[in-house]
């Protein structure tokens, strides 16, 4: 691998704090980006030109990638440039005007209020393991939280007389997150009948005494276990589940009950307003359809 990329991935970390999983998603791409131009005899990225971008992006598209992937992979070649322009490894930038690829707007999968009440109405198991899930799915739902925030959270990071937890984001960007109703509830009886039983099975060195959901062995819960409990819990009651469905259900029913678009992002942990007002497009779609279902001429033709 060109030292140069290894050198901009440390620059990710250190000074823009990005998370791991971001970190091997930007080194997959300039690796991939390393092979294609070293086929076309470019020894060293830095001396790339203009042509061999373009090539690179005709090679993705030729290999039938999606719009939305073609556009990460160029983001991330973008940026990797302008790090070698920034810190005098090269006074080229051949990535200067070069567009990025349009990706066709698409808003997030919601599900309706009823759906998610039919979800978290459902019966849980009896015992520790039923707490741990309903908690898992309350907060998911009442926080909008992301999976990795989630999974992340410690005992500590909960403040229940303040009724807000810390939540840890993109970059270990820190944010307190309200909770309540439900959601409370939920993390107060896990913390009382769940989480002690849980953490009573015999010490292993893998377990985590910091960590607030915990798996059956004492473990710190993964990601992909959440996955599979979310997916397992929507299919139960007849819903196609993702754990981001809940975060994008959370948005779009608190716009519809008229929360403030700056205090959402703040929830949401989004670094750029424009992130989070793709939900006022869901949002219009809900006022649309009250306004064909309750004005009387609304559908006449």
């Amino acid at each position: 691998m060109d030292p140069t990329i290894e050198e901009f991935l440390g620059h990710l970390a250190v000074e823009r704090g990005a998370s791991p999983l971001t970190i091997e998603a930007y080194r997959r791409d300039l690796t991939q980006y390393a092979a294609l131009l070293g086929a076309r005899g470019v020894k060293e990225l830095s001396c790339a030109g203009r042509e061999d971008l373009s090539s690179f992006v005709r090679t993705l598209r030729a290999e039938g990638l999606a719009p939305a992937s073609v556009e990460r992979k160029v983001s991330a070649v973008k940026s990797y440039h302008k790090f070698l322009v920034r810190e005098g490894i090269t006074d080229s930038l051949p990535t200067a005007l070069l567009p990025l690829p349009k990706v066709p707007e698409r808003l997030p999968d919601v599900i309706s209020v009823a759906e998610a009440d039919k979800l978290l109405s459902q019966p849980f198991p009896e015992g520790p393991v039923g707490y741990r899930d309903r908690c898992m799915l309350e907060v998911l739902y009442g926080c909008g939280m992301r999976v990795s925030e989630l999974v992340g959270l410690d005992v500590s990071d909960l403040d229940p007389d303040s009724g807000f937890v810390r939540v840890f984001g993109k970059g270990s960007k820190e944010r307190l997150v309200p909770v309540g109703g439900a959601a409370d509830l939920a993390l107060r009886e896990y913390l009382e009948h769940g989480r002690p039983y849980l953490r009573a099975k015999k010490a292993t060195l893998r377990q985590d005494p910091s960590a607030l959901l915990l798996n059956q062995r004492g473990q710190r819960l993964t990601r992909q276990a959440v996955f599979i409990m979310v997916r397992r819990y929507g299919g139960l009651v007849g819903l196609e589940l993702h754990p981001h469905t809940l975060r994008h259900s959370f948005a779009t029913h608190m716009l519809q009950g008229g929360a403030d678009l700056r205090a959402l992002q703040e929830m949401l942990g989004h670094a750029d307003i424009s992130t989070t007002q793709i939900y006022t497009h869901v949002d219009r779609t809900h006022i649309r359809e009250e306004y064909l279902s309750t004005h009387p001429r609304a559908r006449l033709r």
